[in-house]
């Protein structure tokens, strides 16, 4: 395994949109790691993010609250909104909505979101992080499953075509 693909392979799985769904099929179909290399390292890179969120996102907002500016008002908003929509959800269902909010592997779903609502709705970091950390295990799995499948999928297409 080459670093380069590794630290892309981490890159990949640090941001907000692509996370899982990026890394992975990065990593599988064009860096050419095998799924049981490129499954680990994007579990780990796509935590990376979370562990700083979930500690800290309470530190970011208070400091841009802190300036009127619009980022402000956009912030108290989205809280608002997040608050609204996985509040009730997450009275009612308690860890297996964050756990299944991080594990399907869609958009607008993930780790980011994840550590975001878990915010939101007051879930102590001691309790988020570990629901995040198996709803990232969760997705992991399945897209590396969808991905190997896919890969397959498309060598028996080309061999019968």
């Amino acid at each position: 395994m080459d670093l380069a693909d590794l630290l892309r392979t981490l890159a990949a799985a640090m941001t907000p949109v692509g996370e899982l769904r990026l890394a992975i099929p990065l990593s599988i179909s064009h860096l050419g790691m095998p799924w049981y290399q490129a499954l680990p390292i994007a579990i780990v890179g796509n935590m990376v993010p979370v562990l700083v969120l979930v500690p800290g996102l309470e530190r970011i907002t208070t400091l841009v609250r802190s300036y009127p500016t619009p980022a402000g008002r956009a912030l108290d908003w989205w809280i608002a909104r997040v608050t609204r929509t996985y509040h009730g959800h997450y009275q009612r269902y308690g860890a297996l909505v964050l756990v299944g909010l991080v594990a399907v592997p869609l958009p607008f779903t993930g780790a980011w979101t994840g550590s975001a609502v878990a915010w939101a709705v007051r879930v102590p970091p001691r309790t988020a992080i570990p629901l995040i950390a198996l709803g990232v295990v969760i997705a992991g799995v399945t897209v590396t499953l969808l991905t190997v499948a896919g890969i397959q999928l498309s060598v028996l297409i080309k061999e019968g075509g």
